[in-house]
């Protein structure tokens, strides 16, 4: 067992395929049960380990010696993609390997398409990735003491203001049709 996990596991073909896989299983159930929507939702994890394993670091944001794995669920908490990562990066690092891969699967299949994400990927590219995949999307805006966030064409307007010294506001809308985004028209800026 030792042999086939180093010497034929870790070859990069193999590597590959194991990365794909949880996606090919997916796609077996999606043949026999067809979905009328997808709802992608990238985030990372901790994942302590306790010794020197390979790629192990001390995170910060954790408190511990990890490896930061990112994960890509559907909405029926599938795993459509994973990657292990060392344990001192950024939550976003390297996530073109899992989300492009996810959209590129689903790229031809008529089927409504979200996204969502926390604030570590309110990031630019994510954002022309999905728009120009045609996907609808909500991402956690990361918030400060002057940063209002309004629900768009909603009856029921309030602002989310965090408080000083506290962690980002988290976010999720319902799913209602409504693009959720960063740009202006949603945005209003305080100047208290």
């Amino acid at each position: 067992m030792g042999r086939f996990e180093t010497k034929v596991l870790t070859d990069l073909e193999h590597v590959d395929a194991l990365t794909d896989l949880s996606g090919k299983w997916v796609d077996r159930v999606w043949e026999r049960k067809p979905i009328r929507q997808l709802i992608l939702d990238l985030d990372s994890s901790v994942s302590e380990t306790y010794g020197s394993q390979e790629g192990t670091a001390y995170n910060g944001h954790f408190n511990c010696t990890c490896y930061h794995p990112l994960f890509c669920f559907n909405q029926f908490g599938d795993l459509e993609r994973a990657l292990l990562r060392e344990g001192n990066v950024h939550s976003t690092d390297d996530w073109h390997s899992v989300l492009e891969p996810v959209v590129a699967r689903y790229r031809d299949a008529n089927i409504g398409r979200f996204f969502r994400g926390d604030a570590a990927f309110a990031n630019p590219e994510i954002y022309t990735l999905l728009e120009k995949e045609d996907y609808l999307y909500a991402i956690c805006l990361p918030a400060n003491q002057n940063f209002y966030i309004f629900w768009p064409q909603s009856t029921r307007v309030s602002p989310i203001r965090p408080r000083v010294g506290t962690q980002p506001v988290a976010w999720w809308p319902k799913w209602n049709g409504i693009r959720v985004s960063c740009f202006p028209a949603w945005v209003s800026l305080s100047s208290t």
